[in-house]
């Protein structure tokens, strides 16, 4: 309830601000379990030959921890994307109109008080499922190694 009026209170009732920004801080803070999660597996050894080797803590961040977190970060984002693809409340309740609705929320306007129209439903489903798909295949190698080392591996 709280989030609604302080979107309504912004304007951003039927824009796309008012359907990311609010939904932004649940994926913020699943990112930060995440990722907390991986830097906790990477050796802080490696930092500190960096800091002997005279590099700064923001080199250290740039130059080794970033590009070992590759993996990570590409599972939050396919995670984030997927999560916010397959979302249905809360667009539902933000967009009043036909022209800021999302695939998902289009779906359910395929089934009516009176039927289904299901050749139409199961067509649609197929092409809302593409997105994903290319999104997971193209990020495919990152995701099953961010997978098997930020802790969610099932070790």
């Amino acid at each position: 309830m709280p989030q609604y009026v302080l979107t309504q209170r912004l304007g951003w009732l039927s824009t796309y601000q008012g359907m990311i920004v609010p939904e932004a801080a649940m994926t913020f803070a699943f990112g930060v379990f995440l990722l907390r999660q991986f830097f906790l597996g990477i050796p802080f050894e490696l930092e500190e030959a960096a800091r002997i080797d005279g590099a700064s803590r923001w080199g250290c961040f740039w130059r080794i921890i970033l590009p070992l977190s590759g993996p990570a970060l590409a599972s939050l984002a396919i995670f984030a994307f997927m999560f916010h693809w397959n979302n249905l409340l809360w667009p539902l309740i933000v967009s009043n109109t036909d022209k800021t609705i999302p695939v998902v929320v289009g779906l359910t306007r395929f089934q009516g008080e009176h039927g289904t129209d299901w050749q139409l439903l199961m067509a649609a489903s197929v092409v809302a499922t593409i997105p994903v798909l290319v999104a997971y295949f193209a990020a495919q190698r990152w995701f099953v190694q961010g997978i098997a080392t930020s802790g969610f591996g099932g070790r």
